[in-house]
């Protein structure tokens, strides 16, 4: 996320790039985690946008439903699980699938028990951007339909979200696209993506 945070600091925005231990704790725990840093670190924030990749949207959404924060504003999603993952649901009980994804990661399913159906819908102004690109065959193999290598584009679609883009994206590498870069800061200025 370090060119994003870059882009967005040169585009007058003060940045807290969150760092976390995805691969070792359950989403809950990871909230209260990053929860506890936020809320320290932007005390005198009027409103504090997000921009999230991957499960980063699974755990913010887990913060505003258990906990939420007051001031959230508007919040950019990149290539999120929304509504999980099939990559998930077919590998997850194999050990090099959990020591990659840890913990948090098993949790990621599209069945009905999984954290992400569990979460309901955005209560919060929300824009999604996935990609339609893979580099991972493999993976793809599992998904239906266009996936980005990990998240199947309709995934990550969720109810109440004010805005949705596709973009030629690979999973890992979203956010370091340009087009992608002014489309999270036109996001957080304007609450849509930029239409051409």
């Amino acid at each position: 996320m370090k060119s994003l945070e870059n882009y967005l600091k040169d585009h007058g925005y003060q940045v807290l790039n969150i760092d976390y231990p995805s691969r070792k704790y359950q989403v809950s725990e990871l909230a209260n985690m990053i929860r506890k840093e936020v809320i320290g670190k932007t005390a005198d924030a009027k409103k504090i946008h997000f921009i999230t990749h991957s499960m980063g949207g699974i755990v913010l959404r887990y913060i505003q439903k258990e906990n939420s924060l007051p001031n959230l504003g508007r919040v950019v999603m990149l290539s999120p699980p929304n509504q999980g993952s099939e990559v998930v649901d077919k590998l997850k009980n194999f050990r090099l699938f959990e020591w990659i994804n840890g913990p948090a990661g098993k949790q990621l399913g599209t069945d009905k028990n999984s954290m992400c159906q569990k979460l309901g819908k955005a209560s919060f102004e929300l824009g999604v951007i996935t990609g339609d690109i893979s580099i991972n065959w493999i993976n793809s193999y599992l998904i239906p339909g266009k996936d980005d290598g990990k998240v199947s584009v309709e995934s990550a679609k969720i109810e109440g979200m004010a805005d949705f883009l596709v973009v030629h994206a690979t999973h890992p590498l979203i956010m370091n696209d340009k087009s992608v870069m002014k489309q999270c800061a036109y996001f957080l200025r304007e609450g849509t993506f930029k239409r051409n």
